[in-house]
């Protein structure tokens, strides 16, 4: 064999073998696709409310630790300063949260009774969990049945002790099972949202948020669920573990957690609830979700036989870190961070350093940059079950943002010195500092370990795009903006805000803007929706449409669509909306012409009956539909000037999202538009439901059933429907008079209510109903109504109960 011959079957092995090579990471990348950061929502200590207010919180130097707040008396009252004594805390002060009372309970469908008993964690979790689908774009339609799988770590509710201590249980109504279970705070989100994915609750103490994680990113790689929400939640209510912490000496004297320092002397409790949105990174830039980082890989494991339940096991954690690294395909050296357990304890700090030094330090030295290491333990204190999502949170706004925040500062003293800080080749940052560029990837650790002895380790990577394949988003042409609330309070909050934002929007943001709002967002009851050209034009007509006196909508009546007999002109028009909008149109070319217009409705969620226009040659095509009051509504879609075809299509979406129609805009995307995580979310309702904490003889004071009105006579119908209506009201608990048109289940009744309401009824008329007795889904007058039936024993004819 020649030397040329030789040469020749050598090009042709490499070049195989680079097949098979490309091949291989195809089938790894298909086994273990990475995933995608998508949306943020959180209520952290120090009043710590969004994304952008805790990076700023980040960057700066305040830690969030405060007294204990009025609104605990049993932690006030557990408390005693000094060594540790039998049935005391020697701890007086935490991260709290400032506001855990309030809550919208009619945004969500919330009876004022069940909302009550609710723990505060459950309510959080429905916000957050909303403000981060917001974030992210996903627009939640509870009848869509949204592939959204929910993953809570959350390890306490103490909210129900309250009741559960007292010697009267009759406070003890259905509503204690499911306001304080563990199992509930997940399942709520996924029953209030009408999510069809999987529902896990995980408790492993600490790490559960961060196993929570691992599980979700499982069930996104087996196409288990589209989307997952990653949740966190953790409240300190009762004295009880505050006390039982105190007797082991865990807990800080100051109640601050002191990660990595010399001065570390146990840990510092905190509040805390948070959401993350996650997806497949191919599907998120496929629909132009805003990718905050990528999750690459995940590991789970158990200390084992450890020398103690809860002492922390440096092996165990080692083999965590660095089955992370290998699921995620990550080499030790590409790690620039790790965002540490970091409790703030003497043995649990150098521990948890060795581990590291053993998976990442020979690969850290030999490269010559040295490895962040920081904890937000010592920024937000220990927030416990919810740790892992506070320090996912902080590692994914680092990477996003391409910096990395002091760990500690400069007046916090010394480092640890059972650490051997000069061998190792880590640095705990005591100063906000850029990425280390010498580091070709942007890749981070987030370390989480459980007292129960299981251990999370989480690997991360900053979002790297493959190229401007969409391009700048489209600028020229006018813009569509959408804003809808549960209220005219709430719509008016929410336009104040977006008009603010409008305000500071630089034009080749507004097309993205526009999008968010009105494919990202619900659409709800009160409604405002404009046309402009600029963002100064879209805020003044804002700032005047939430200014009008708002009603609700209605219910749209037929839409038709009347095309004239020539079809050039719509063909053109069909060009011009193509050009505008590339993903509006069905992809069925060879249709005809008024056919495919009928498709390009319908995919907005326009139904539309077609006919042929031979009354009004000045429009090409037009839609037409009855008004409440039986007025032809008329919306011209194409003109004698089709390429205006894009601007007469919003009006007329404007018109009919304001008339009533769920307008689906998600195919009128603009080209190069992606979903901004920025922008205003939903203004919920600040309302008060709170059970006072009994503190030595003190009760909670409950209204006795049927304390609201006097029993009518079985003769007198009117008085008997009235009479219903205010038993229902006192069974839900309602503060304010109830809509007689909206139904059972929009007033926040469920089988609950429904169970309680009919045994009073049966109670005091002494009549047998059972649920298909009730018209649940009927407005509460035609409900009232059919019980009224059964009471008096006179039916009544169906126009009586509309």
């Amino acid at each position: 064999m020649d030397t040329t011959e030789l040469r020749r079957l050598v090009e042709e092995q490499l070049r195989l073998s680079r097949r098979q090579q490309a091949r291989i990471r195809e089938l790894e990348e298909e086994r273990r696709p990475p995933l995608a950061v998508v949306g943020l929502g959180l209520r952290f200590p120090g009043d710590l409310r969004t994304p952008e207010q805790l990076w700023d919180f980040l960057r700066g130097d305040a830690h969030a630790v405060t007294g204990i707040p009025d609104d605990r008396p049993g932690l006030r009252a557990a408390y005693q300063a000094g060594p540790v004594r039998p049935g005391r805390s020697y701890v007086d002060r935490a991260a709290f949260l400032t506001d855990i009372g309030h809550f919208d309970a009619d945004f969500f469908g919330i009876s004022q009774r069940e909302a009550e008993l609710l723990d505060p964690q459950q309510r959080l979790l429905l916000e957050t969990a909303w403000e981060a689908l917001e974030r992210a774009g996903v627009a939640v339609r509870r009848a869509d049945r949204l592939d959204v799988g929910v993953f809570l770590g959350m390890m306490a509710s103490e909210y129900g002790e309250r009741l559960a201590v007292q010697e009267d249980k009759t406070p003890l109504d259905p509503y204690y099972a499911t306001g304080g279970g563990l199992c509930f705070g997940a399942g709520r989100i996924s029953y209030v949202m009408g999510f069809a994915g999987p529902v896990v609750s995980v408790d492993t103490a600490c790490s559960s948020s961060l196993v929570a994680l691992h599980l979700a990113s499982r069930a996104l790689r087996a196409d288990e669920c589209r989307y997952a929400l990653v949740c966190g939640s953790n409240l300190l209510l009762s004295p009880n573990l505050m006390v039982s912490l105190c007797q082991s000496r865990a807990l800080s004297p100051e109640g601050r957690s002191k990660s990595f320092l010399a001065s570390a002397d146990g840990y510092g409790r905190g509040e805390g609830v948070g959401v993350l949105v996650l997806m497949r990174l191919d599907e998120a830039e496929r629909e132009g979700r805003p990718i905050l980082a990528v999750v690459r890989g995940s590991a789970v494991n158990h200390d084992g036989a450890a020398s103690g339940l809860t002492v922390p096991s440096g092996p165990a954690q080692q083999e965590v870190v660095r089955a992370a690294l290998a699921d995620a395909g990550v080499g030790a050296a590409d790690v620039g961070c790790v965002e540490a357990h970091g409790t703030g304890t003497l043995l649990g700090d150098p521990v948890e350093v060795g581990a590291l030094d053993a998976a990442l330090g020979d690969a850290v030295r030999e490269r010559g940059v040295p490895l962040a290491i920081g904890s937000v333990k010592a920024r937000l204190n220990h927030l416990e079950a919810a740790s892992g999502v506070a320090g996912l949170m902080k590692t994914v706004l680092m990477l996003h943002h391409g910096e990395i925040p002091a760990a500690l500062s400069e007046s916090e003293g010394p480092l640890n010195e059972h650490i051997p800080w000069d061998r190792l080749g880590f640095t705990v940052p005591r100063r906000n500092a850029p990425w280390p560029a010498e580091l070709p990837r942007r890749v981070a650790g987030v370390n989480s370990f459980g007292m129960s002895g299981t251990n999370a380790h989480v690997v991360l990577e900053a979002y790297q795009p493959a190229g401007e394949e969409n391009g700048p988003a489209d600028t020229g042409g006018p813009e569509l903006l959408t804003l809808s609330a549960r209220d005219p309070q709430a719509l008016a909050t929410l336009g104040a805000a977006v008009v603010a934002r409008l305000r500071t929007t630089d034009p080749a943001d507004l097309p993205a803007l526009c999008h968010t709002l009105r494919s990202g967002r619900a659409p709800l009851g009160y409604r405002v929706a404009v046309v402009g050209g600029t963002a100064d034009e879209l805020a003044v007509r804002v700032a005047a449409a939430v200014r009008r006196p708002a009603e609700p909508v209605g219910r749209l009546r037929p839409v038709t669509l009347w095309v004239a007999a020539d079809h050039t002109a719509l063909a053109v028009a069909l060009d011009a909306l193509h050009a505008r909008y590339p993903g509006l149109l069905p992809p069925d070319a060879g249709a005809e012409v008024p056919d495919r217009w009928v498709a390009l409705l319908g995919r907005l969620g326009v139904r539309v009956r077609c006919r042929r226009d031979t009354g009004r040659p000045a429009d090409v095509a037009r839609l037409q539909w009855p008004g409440v009051d039986g007025t032809a509504h008329v919306a011209p879609l194409v003109t004698a000037v089709p390429e205006a075809a894009p601007g007469l299509l919003l009006d007329a979406l404007a018109a009919l999202f304001l008339a009533g129609l769920d307008v689906r805009f998600d195919h009128l995307r603009p080209a190069g538009a992606r979903f901004r995580p920025d922008l205003p979310t939903y203004p919920f309702r600040r309302r008060r439901f709170w059970v006072d904490e009994p503190v030595g003889s003190a009760t909670t004071a409950y209204a006795e059933p049927g304390a609201g009105a006097d029993e009518p006579l079985p003769t007198d119908r009117a008085g008997i429907e009235a009479y219903l209506m205010s038993e229902l009201r006192d069974v839900l608990r309602a503060d304010e008079e109830l809509d007689p048109s909206r139904s059972f289940l929009e007033t926040g009744g469920d089988s609950f209510v429904s169970t309680l309401f009919m045994t009073r009824i049966e109670e005091r008329f002494q009549v047998a109903l059972t649920p298909d007795d009730l018209p649940i889904d009927r407005p509460l007058a035609a409900l009232l109504a059919t019980i009224a039936d059964h009471i008096t024993g006179r039916p009544v004819a169906a126009g009586e109960r509309e």
